[in-house]
């Protein structure tokens, strides 16, 4: 009988913690319900969301990247039909030989200097843009698609025809053209130019936006979860697809190259870059003591770490606001690139996408605290990001130093991560109280 009191002291402190954690869940999930800034941001980000599908304010371009953080707020404020076109638009935009382009504008629209415009004999309105340094444009729109399938069930939208070319199709014109043109078969896994984090502007280059010979071939875990989430979408919305046997193979392969190659296990984070050919870094700097926050952010969506790593890194990120005096973990990276090893005004540290305070991403690192069980931590992370935009009437593309707002003032990423991070609390607050 004696060693029978351990087992019932264990089992009477394991009920405690547990009544404990239901009480304080209960506790956070009101709080949550209650809490009228979180209303005010969601509907103040849905009167943005339904202006339009371009990037935002200054942005009269639709882009692929962008769309994909706010398409499921948008299929909300604006018609099915309306989100249907602006899709397509993007396959009409395919090049020949599998390209996708970043986004597009209305000819009449194209009022910038671009000396590379994409066009294609399937749209005769509009006008394609491609940073080119960077390699999501593919991995975005099938994204994109995946969840306006989703939320719609309007599958139709892949058999639609388009240049003799069925939607389904030209999703795997996509794949191949990345297979062909973006793969290192050395480490087997997606290359672009050397940015910081899931920036698209590249050092040494006065516009710095298009593959040239000042670029530098790097592999970062951007691109690779981007195409991992890709992956996926295209296994849940075709699961009869012919190809399905090999994109899942695909997404195995990408996981494990991903976690071998980019993880450093000591650190418990993800190496900022790996350069097959020429480095661009000064002598004598360590870029592996860089954070990259973004890229994190997007691993632990494609399912890349454990809940306990999440809780590593999140920390970390943490600690990294701390350290930098920066706002919220929207911090792009720390510490930032040296001045001067960007051209520009990015030259300077915590400027744009060196060490810049990002809502696009902080806001989907908050998404992914609620999805993997961590939502107290999500609730308070993101109040720096509800607080900016309450006293700032609106959404800024980022932030610098004492939180002063930079950019597009109206920025749709930015709303539709923090609508869709807003509604992810809820449901769980609402999930919460149910059970209890």
């Amino acid at each position: 009988m004696k060693r029978c009191i351990p087992i019932l002291t264990f089992a009477l402190l394991l009920a405690g913690c547990i009544s404990k954690q239901k009480s304080s869940d209960m506790e956070l999930a009101k709080t949550i319900l209650a809490d009228q800034k979180l209303a005010f941001v969601d509907s103040l980000a849905r009167q943005v969301i339904k202006e339009g599908f371009n990037a935002g304010s200054g942005y009269s371009q639709i882009w692929a990247r962008d769309l994909n953080t706010f398409i499921e707020t948008a299929l909300e404020e604006r018609t099915e039909e309306e989100v249907r076109g602006a899709i397509l638009v993007f396959f009409k935009m395919q090049q020949k030989n599998g390209e996708m382009v970043d986004g597009y504008v209305l000819k009449k629209d194209f009022t910038w200097h671009d000396d590379t415009p994409y066009y294609s004999e399937n749209d005769s309105e509009h006008v394609g843009f491609k940073n080119t340094v960077e390699t999501d444009q593919e991995t975005s729109l099938i994204q994109l698609l995946g969840k306006y399938i989703t939320k719609t069930k309007d599958y139709s939208i892949l058999e639609e025809n388009i240049g003799g070319i069925l939607v389904k199709d030209r999703i795997q014109l996509m794949l191949d053209y990345l297979n062909r043109e973006r793969y290192n078969k050395e480490y087997k896994l997606l290359w672009g130019a050397m940015t910081a984090d899931w920036g698209d502007v590249q050092p040494h280059d006065d516009f710095g936006c298009d593959w040239n010979n000042l670029s530098n071939e790097a592999i970062h875990v951007y691109d690779n979860a981007m195409h991992i989430i890709a992956l996926k979408t295209l296994i849940d919305i075709m699961p009869d697809a012919k190809k399905i046997n090999e994109w899942k193979s695909l997404k195995k392969e990408i996981e494990i190259n991903t976690m071998k190659h980019l993880w450093d296990k000591k650190q418990q984070k993800f190496i900022p870059h790996i350069y097959p050919k020429d480095s661009p870094l000064p002598e004598g700097f360590d870029e592996n003591k860089i954070h990259y926050h973004g890229g994190t952010a997007i691993a632990i969506e494609s399912g890349l770490l454990s809940k306990e790593e999440i809780k590593t890194v999140n920390d970390q990120m943490l600690e990294n606001v701390r350290l930098s005096g920066m706002p919220s973990i929207g911090l792009t990276l720390y510490p930032t690139y040296p001045e001067g090893f960007f051209k520009g005004w990015m030259s300077k540290p915590y400027a744009y996408q060196n060490g810049g305070d990002w809502t696009w991403f902080g806001g989907r690192m908050i998404q992914q605290l609620v999805l993997n069980g961590y939502p107290k931590e999500a609730y308070e992370e993101i109040q720096p990001m509800i607080n900016r935009v309450v006293k700032n009437k609106g959404f800024y593309e980022w932030y610098g130093k004492n939180d002063v707002p930079s950019g597009s003032g109206k920025f749709k990423g930015s709303a539709g991560v923090l609508s869709k991070a807003i509604l992810l609390m809820n449901d769980w607050a609402k999930e919460t109280l149910d059970k209890n």
